[in-house]
């Protein structure tokens, strides 16, 4: 009998660890650790676990888990839950991977936006002073005005990547690219 239950469960423990491989070795794309990737495809098959059930599950040491669990919070892969009546703080993983691209990718794209628009702001400031210039010859004149027409088509860029993120935050892309349903 014992036989006839081991061989479901191994099949299912199976299962799950090529689930836990491949997003373990995906996870690179989000700037996550090997050992950040692995708590993270371990932690989505677990309802919750404390920070006693990772290491043990997974025997890291105790600094690697902190920064691990740390990292996946700041991406929003993993949310701390508190359980009334517990001392220990529990984590549990983030399972909705629509959720997971649109809050890391909008992220990491307001983020670009928002520095290079403001490079770009500084540079075609300077560029307008050395075109203004008394001292600038024709050549450099010429230059500035080339690199500051470059830089304003550039802006084109950032301001549609700026309304991508706003249309996968307010949930506009769905109804240009919805979610579809049909391997389920």
């Amino acid at each position: 009998m014992s036989e006839s239950i081991e061989s479901p469960k191994s099949k299912l423990e199976e299962a799950q660890n090529k689930v836990i491989g491949a997003i373990a070795e995906t996870m690179d794309l989000y700037g996550v650790t090997p050992a950040a990737a692995n708590l993270y495809a371990t932690m989505y098959f677990k309802d919750q676990m404390t920070l006693d059930e990772m290491r043990t599950e997974l025997d890291m040491s105790k600094p690697s888990m902190s920064t691990s669990i740390r990292k996946l919070q700041e991406i929003s892969m993993v949310k701390k839950t508190f359980t009334r009546g517990s001392r220990k703080h529990t984590y549990v993983a983030e399972k909705d991977f629509f959720r997971s691209f649109m809050s890391f990718y909008c992220q990491m794209w307001e983020r670009e936006v928002k520095m290079n628009l403001d490079a770009i702001e500084e540079a075609q400031e300077d560029f307008i002073n050395v075109i203004k210039d008394p001292n600038s010859t024709q050549d450099i004149v010429a230059e500035a005005k080339k690199y500051y027409d470059q830089l304003q088509e550039s802006k084109t860029y950032y301001h549609w990547l700026n309304d991508l993120v706003e249309s996968i935050r307010s949930g506009k892309i769905f109804e240009f690219l919805p979610k579809n349903e049909a391997d389920k």
